[in-house]
């Protein structure tokens, strides 16, 4: 009984800061076929996005120790987030491969609980969103992404990912007209798409009204 009396203590601490308190883990095996994202009727669910499209390129930074806090934090480089974010982002990637470019992507979905390792390592939230609060990763609606052509090249977009100079703004103008119009490229066909910028971090997009989502900290079984 203490057990029980003490888990429902945590999910109501848990409830308290929006925070889910679910014990089922996603599962990050992929399906053998295409899904399609139309026939998911929840749009607040958690999907992969391997598993309805084969035309993103992934280079999750988190699963590596390649990215700004030098440490893997992710158990494995997968992709989730909630069906209404993939429905909007598949229609954008629609419109780059329209144009003979595609998405490639550093981040997703991101458990609260990796927030606040995160925060562990960075205690700076000029770098990391504090835990307390959340971002919007940790609710499902938030890629950060860049753009690659034909060939798999990346687009020059000024700065890496994960730079936090103010080159790195949307609003910094002092770059050559190329990395202009592939921000700028990036930026509208995002907007479009049900999608707003983050005006420090040109990589960063969140979809339109997902700050009213509820921070989460389902997490996922890597495939073996």
């Amino acid at each position: 009984m203490k057990k029980v009396a003490f888990l429902l203590l945590i999910c109501l601490a848990s409830s308290l800061t929006l925070v889910s308190c679910k014990s089922t883990y996603l599962d990050a095996k992929k399906s053998p076929i295409l899904l399609d994202i139309t026939k998911e009727t929840n749009d607040n669910a958690f999907v992969n996005l391997k598993n309805y499209s084969n035309d993103f390129v992934f280079d999750m930074k988190y699963a590596t120790s390649d990215n700004f806090l030098k440490e893997k934090v992710y158990p494995c480089g997968e992709c989730f987030l909630r069906v209404k974010t993939v429905k909007s982002l598949l229609e954008a990637n629609k419109a780059f491969l329209a144009k003979g470019f595609k998405i490639k992507l550093y981040d997703c979905y991101r458990p609260i609980a990796i927030q606040k390792k995160m925060w562990q390592i960075v205690p700076n939230p000029t770098y990391v969103a504090n835990p307390k609060k959340g971002s919007i990763h940790n609710k499902g609606g938030a890629v950060d992404i860049t753009l690659v052509d034909s060939l798999g090249i990346e687009l020059n977009m000024g700065t890496s990912f994960d730079f936090f100079g103010e080159e790195a703004s949307h609003n910094y103008g002092k770059l050559s007209e190329e990395i202009l119009a592939n921000r700028k490229f990036l930026k509208e066909i995002m907007l479009q798409h049900n999608f707003k910028s983050f005006d420090s971090e040109w990589w960063h997009y969140n979809l339109n009204n997902s700050s009213a989502d509820k921070v989460s900290n389902q997490k996922w079984r890597c495939e073996d």
